[in-house]
């Protein structure tokens, strides 16, 4: 076994969905960040464990064809774009071959695998950005934090975001130091304003402000900023303060209020109008996301007579993009106010065959079955931790033809459909979609119809629970 800060030659041979470079020396696996597949490294080992080691580069001795120069200052240090010393094209591939081990290593799965979806703009594509803030010698720190950790790398103009969310965020900054505002310690768990949240409708250009902050009271102070900001920032149409005063990893608390324009904001997605509000999920990458969602849509073959169930719906994006064509559409979200911007978005763009209810996916998806709902198409698209098995397990049991399951985890979806196999669905095809491009993140879409299994079962009651 190696000794810390010992010195080994390394070929770099894989890559890891976090971005790190993977060699073998002696048998033992050794990690190194910023490397590429193909790169001859002089490695400094920094972490023993009992069977793998951590490394940084000591010297590059022969760099990977793949190759390229990051574009960003600080992207060595900030957690965020993992990819950004790799060629885009060979970055996909990674993508795409992460998603392919996932579902045969983790759901022992043999899919139809369709092309890749790349992304067209690798850059300033991010309609969000959340800038946690940190006070250091006497200066206020904005930024994102360092990979792995709750240190803020000052520093605001992200490749990834539009240039304006850089100048708003200076002058947030700027109005901080200047009246003194404290900054949130998470140490001493003392302090105000914690993030700045910004967010900004690709189609619409609008923006919205969010100070996060430990009391909504106190947070008032920032009222004096809005004439500043809304005379330099025209785009600026809704500024909202979001209180937060738990110790807690969670950005947004559920106490907000309004203090310029409205409290939510407007964007066109799939062709409707959609309303925005601090709390409601919607996609970073506006277009792109239109891609997933007709990529989703196609494998869902919709019908004029189709009930669709649109399963963690959010602002009711997904759904709301089909409801034209299906009979019914039911979503279920179970943030309240992502329930009343998918209803009201529902109303504005003229939807009348649209329910929303608001509740965990796995009790409504049982209220559903038990009030008799038998969609022909599920869609859902949960969190990163996946669905729990009571919502898989009321999903089969309402026996729709067609299960199209959108994911942000390639690894928990393959979880997922491996259980939905045991119910009687066979995962027939997937599709992976670059939604957030230089970062390690990677969205896919898959297709699972119901087996032989699944059609004798259809319309009984199944023993599925075993609790």
């Amino acid at each position: 076994m190696f000794k810390k800060n010992q010195i080994v030659g390394l070929s770099i041979t894989g890559m890891t969905r976090e971005g790190n470079g993977v060699g073998r020396a002696d048998g033992i696996a050794v990690f190194v960040p910023g490397t590429a597949v193909g790169d001859e490294i002089e490695c400094r080992i920094v972490k023993v464990k009992s069977s793998y080691c951590y490394g940084i580069i000591e010297n590059l001795i022969t760099p990977s064809e793949t190759r390229v120069e990051p574009e960003c200052p600080v992207s060595r240090s900030c957690g965020g774009c993992v990819f950004q010393h790799l060629s885009y094209e060979e970055e996909c591939r990674l993508k795409d071959s992460f998603i392919r081990d996932s579902f045969e290593r983790i759901g022992k799965l043999s899919p139809e695998y369709l092309p890749f979806l790349t992304c067209e703009r690798t850059g300033g594509y991010r309609n969000k950005a959340q800038y946690p803030l940190a006070f250091d010698k006497g200066r206020v720190l904005c930024g994102f934090y360092a990979r792995r950790s709750h240190r803020v790398i000052d520093h605001t103009s992200c490749a990834l975001q539009p240039e304006v969310f850089s100048r708003i965020a200076g002058r947030i900054r700027e109005f901080i130091e200047e009246k003194h505002i404290p900054v949130y310690d998470e140490v001493k768990l003392t302090g105000l304003v914690r993030h700045i949240y910004l967010r900004r409708g690709e189609h619409s250009g609008q923006i919205m402000v969010c100070y996060v902050v430990t009391d909504l009271d106190r947070g008032a102070v920032f009222e004096g900023l809005t004439g500043r900001l809304t005379g330099e920032f025209r785009q600026i149409a809704s500024i909202m303060l979001n209180e937060n005063p738990k110790n807690t990893n969670v950005i947004l608390g559920r106490r907000q209020r309004c203090i310029y324009g409205s409290e939510d904001i407007s964007d066109i997605m799939c062709s409707n109008r959609i309303s925005i509000s601090p709390l409601s999920f919607y996609q970073v990458n506006t277009i792109q996301a239109e891609r997933l969602y007709a990529a989703a849509e196609e494998l869902a073959e919709l019908k004029a007579e189709d009930t669709l169930l649109d399963l963690y719906c959010g602002a009711g994006t997904i759904g709301l993009s089909m409801a034209r064509r299906v009979k019914k559409l039911i979503g279920v979200e179970v943030i309240e106010d992502a329930v009343e911007n998918a209803r009201r978005n529902a109303l504005q763009n003229g939807i009348d065959n649209a329910e929303f209810i608001c509740g965990d996916a796995g009790e409504a998806a049982k209220l559903l079955y038990e009030r008799g709902e038998r969609p022909d198409v599920v869609i859902c698209d949960p969190a990163r931790k996946g669905c729990d098995r009571q919502t898989l397990e009321y999903m089969a049991k309402m026996s729709p033809g067609r299960i199209v399951y959108i994911s942000c985890d390639h690894a928990t979806c393959a979880r997922d459909c491996a259980v939905l196999s045991e119910l009687g669905y066979r995962t027939e095809k997937v599709r992976g979609v670059d939604l957030f491009p230089r970062t390690g993140h990677v969205e896919c879409v898959a297709l699972l119809t119901r087996d032989a299994a699944g059609e004798q079962a259809a319309g009984k009651v199944l023993p599925l629970f075993d609790r």
